[in-house]
Parts: structure tokens; C-alpha cells; sequence
């Protein structure tokens, strides 16, 4: 089962695009392309380049699709936004002047039962996104109980992962693990429902294995490091998360960069500001909150509700050193 991108609108689009602000002439990068929403929205708002970025061969057919609607000005790039700089570069363009960034699952991938993202749908255990390397079912199947336990309670902060690890390798003595369906089973056997019914068992271990199997939080650490070296002074940068794990990143990211910290009072202002003769900050942070979705939004598409925008500013300051996001 395929749903028809076509019926799919990117979650806080007006938010993001406004966070953005195209102009004529302007350079963007959308490095989560999916379905290409943020990248018509930002080639009908003005007469600009958009550099579209995805690990997803189906995305980047639907990217050059949308290309042949708007001529030279859409530029579509297989790859992981973690290397937009480099993939950008080879591209023709040094500098942007905005990224946008929706991350996690797209659409079309949860809807397609064949890439095994959702239990909505039974199909083969995958969740690849890029079609390649180990699978879901490879990690259900051979990975150590230890190991599915750590998966799934940190990547999933899911309480019960002993119970989930424990049911997943006695499950497989009987065979392998295969089917989506299966899984979900096997995890909501063991996992107690939501008392409020707003959230499926299942839920968490399935998100769990996704940002595995694609190493998301990493690339997501990448992609922040490569966008301070890709945008030109004053660019800006829009992070829609929609799990607390990819919030925190971005949000200590922005903070870091911006010459803030948690920890000392607001009286201590040589800790704030940080050593004068380290980096100097290269961003300046929009949101001190992140930007929710409106109400009607959230009624309106029920992935929006846990989305949450932040928007960072670039600042002159050279990009820091490689390896310093966390």
C-alpha cells in the first residue's frame, strides 16, 4: 500500500517557510526531502535554488519529478544531509542562505507496507530508508538480548526494553522474526497498554529500531555540524523534531553555538560567555522555545502533534571544530 504524496503536507510548513524567508536569487537546501513539500513551498515563494537532499531512491525520483516543474531552480541529491556541505559543494554552491530539516520517517515511508516503517500495515520487518545495509529484522534477529534491551531503552525510552529483548529472543528460537506484525504482537504481549489509549505498545520499540537500523541521532549530529559550515552570515536553519531524543540535540546544538550554557548563574558572565579565546558563537538562537504546531494543525494531522521547530541564525564566526556538537 503506497498513499499518493500528493496528499501529504509537511508538517509547520507556513512556520518553516517563514523561518526561512526566501528571496529571490537565494540558495536553500531542504535535507529531508520526502515528498517535496518544503521545496515547492520555497520555489513558489520566490525565484530561488533549492538544493533537494535524501537518502530515499524513491524520494529523489518524486524530487525529479517535481524538478521538471520548475526547470534548473530545484537540484535533486541522493545522499545524507550529515554530508549536505560536501553534497551541496559538489553541487555548485559554497553557501545557503537557509536549511530546512523534518526529521525522521517521511509520509510515503510509514504508508508503503513493503518498507516496514509502521505496524499500521503488516510487511517485512525493514525500515531501511536507504534500501541498504542491515535491516530491522537482521537486528531483531541477531543482536544479543543486552544489546536489543540498550536499543530499545535509549533510542526508544521505552521502561519495559528488558521485557521487549527477553520476548524478541525467545520469539526467534521459533524462527525468525520477519513480519511487522509479528513484532508488534510480540511487543504488545509484554508491554502494558497506554492507560490514556493515546499511544500503541508497540510505538516505541518500532521507533527504536528505525533510528537504529539508520543511525538517525548521528546523522542528525552531522547534518547540524555540516549546516554551521553550509550557511552564509545571517542564514538561517529550521529543525522540526518530533521526539524528545532529536529535540534535546538540536536545542543543546543551538545553545552550545550560541555561547550559552545550562549550568551557571546568570551573575557569572565570564562562564557564560566562555573562554575568550575559544570559539566565538556562530549562531544566534530564534526560538528560546520551540515552536509548537497550531491547534488546528494538530487536530488536522496527528504526526504534528509531538513536532516542535527550533530556528537558528548564522552568525559570521568561523564553524567550529568537527566532533564538538554535544
Amino acid at each position: 500500500m503506497t498513499a499518493d504524496p500528493a496528499l501529504h503536507i509537511p508538517v509547520m510548513l507556513e512556520p518553516v517557510v517563514e523561518a526561512l524567508a526566501p528571496r529571490d536569487g537565494g540558495r536553500y537546501v531542504d535535507g529531508t526531502f520526502g515528498v517535496g513539500g518544503y521545496t515547492r513551498a520555497l520555489l513558489t515563494a520566490a525565484n530561488c535554488t533549492v538544493y533537494a537532499i535524501d537518502r530515499d531512491p524513491e524520494a529523489i525520483r518524486r524530487a525529479g519529478i517535481l524538478a521538471q516543474e520548475f526547470g534548473g531552480r530545484l537540484i535533486a541529491i541522493e545522499g545524507r544531509f550529515g554530508a549536505m556541505d560536501q553534497l551541496v559543494a559538489n553541487a555548485g554552491a559554497a553557501q545557503v542562505d537557509g536549511i530546512a530539516l523534518d526529521l525522521g520517517v517521511s509520509s510515503p515511508q510509514i504508508d508503503d507496507a513493503e518498507r516496514g516503517f509502521s505496524f499500521r500495515f503488516d510487511g517485512p520487518l525493514d525500515m531501511r530508508m536507504e534500501k541498504a545495509g542491515p535491516s530491522a529484522a537482521d537486528v531483531v534477529n541477531g543482536a544479543t538480548e543486552a544489546e536489543l534491551a540498550d536499543i530499545v531503552f535509549y533510542l526508544g525510552e521505552e521502561r519495559y526494553a528488558r521485557r521487549v529483548a527477553r520476548a524478541l529472543v525467545a520469539a526467534r528460537l521459533n524462527g525468525p522474526i520477519t513480519r511487522t506484525g509479528e513484532l508488534a504482537a510480540i511487543v504488545r504481549r509484554v508491554v502494558p497498554s497506554s492507560k490514556s489509549g493515546g499511544i500503541d505498545s508497540a510505538t516505541r520499540t518500532f521507533q527504536a529500531l528505525r533510528i537504529h537500523v539508520n543511525r538517525e541521532l548521528d546523522e542528525l549530529d552531522h547534518g547540524l555540524e555540516a549546516a554551521e559550515r553550509l550557511l552564509s552570515p545571517g542564514g538561517r536553519l529550521a529543525v522540526v523534531s518530533f521526539h524528545s531524543l532529536e529535540d534535546r540535540r538540536v536545542k543543546t546544538f543551538l545553545r552550545r553555538r550560541s555561547g550559552r550554557t545550562s549550568g551557571p548563574s546568570r551573575h557569572a558572565m565570564a562562564a557564560i560567555a566562555g573562554p575568550v579565546d575559544g570559539p566565538r558563537p556562530t549562531f544566534e538562537v530564534i526560538t528560546g522555545r520551540p515552536i509548537a504546531p497550531s491547534d488546528a494543525e494538530a487536530a488536522r494531522n496527528a504526526r504534528a502533534r509531538s513536532a516542535r521547530l527550533r530556528i537558528g541564525q548564522r552568525t559570521d564566526a568561523p564553524a567550529w571544530p568537527a566532533g564538538e556538537v554535544a
